[in-house]
């Protein structure tokens, strides 16, 4: 309906200025002594105004909901214009973060990898250094590692008698030291060896032969596996000390199977040495 008053109040503006120009057009309904520029006007002029009263009238009024959404589309264009200058802030800061984070961590990496380098460096000086000292060998350790491979040659010692004999010989406990850790000698076999030389000469009971090489200076473990290596017959080395002890003194049977376990003979061993010296 307001689309008719508005088409109606157009049609009256555009008949009233035609009939100011010329109001035998417009008004050729009217008697010939009333077509005149006074009547267009009364005419045309009233009923422009009132239809576009009536268009004013039969409008429809703006609803709330449009306002409100109207309303509502502007806060959220200012909100939008808002946020974009904090998210952009937001953005930048991350990324100055981000960038600050990997330039700390190639700082790090870059540390640490400087300190390991120093302290390869250090470790590779200190070995040129040990051997340096190594290859640097003193008269006198050239001298004591020419007798202890002399003594060796022809007998057998453990570390600790190999170094007091040296030190009987004159050298420093230092250089006597050097001399056995130089020769790089395998002390089991020397127990083994210096096994062999006791039983060569004088016969011993098991337990007796291990503790004559801890007295030489050989650790339990290498005395115990040179006895066991040997593989030797108890028995036997049982009958043969106690022919060796009735060569020179007289024993009673019980007093001489007493001393064959005191030397470390089982009473089964001595027992069975006895009987086979007739005693």
């Amino acid at each position: 309906m307001d689309e008719f008053f508005l088409i109606l109040s157009l049609i009256s503006v555009l008949a009233f200025l035609i009939g100011m120009i010329k109001p035998s057009i417009v008004l050729s309904w009217s008697p010939k002594e009333k077509r005149k520029r006074k009547h267009v006007a009364l005419y045309f002029g009233i009923a422009t105004v009132v239809f576009f009263i009536l268009f004013g009238i039969t409008a429809p009024p703006i609803s709330e909901s449009t306002v409100q959404s109207e309303q509502r589309d502007s806060e959220e264009e200012s909100e939008l214009a808002d946020n974009e200058p904090v998210e952009d802030e937001e953005a930048k800061a991350k990324q100055e973060a981000e960038e600050q984070a990997k330039k700390d961590a190639e700082e790090q990496a870059r540390k640490d990898a400087e300190e390991q380098a120093r302290k390869d460096a250090e470790e590779q000086a200190r070995k040129d250094a040990e051997e340096a000292a190594k290859n640097a060998e003193t008269m006198s350790q050239t001298q004591a590692v020419q007798m202890a491979d002399d003594y060796l040659n022809y007998t057998a010692f453990s570390k600790s008698g190999l170094i007091a004999q040296l030190e009987f010989e004159g050298f420093s406990n230092a250089d006597a030291t050097y001399a056995a850790d130089k020769l790089q000698v395998d002390w089991q076999a020397q127990a083994v060896k210096k096994a062999e030389d006791y039983l060569s000469y004088t016969p011993f009971s098991r337990s007796g032969l291990i503790a004559q090489l801890e007295f030489e200076g050989f650790s339990n473990a290498d005395a115990t596996y040179a006895v066991d290596h040997l593989q030797v017959d108890w028995q036997a080395q049982a009958v043969q000390m106690a022919q060796n002890y009735l060569d020179y003194t007289a024993f009673s049977r019980s007093g001489l199977i007493q001393q064959l376990e005191f030397e470390g003979f089982s009473n089964e061993d001595a027992t069975y040495a006895v009987d086979e010296v007739g005693l």
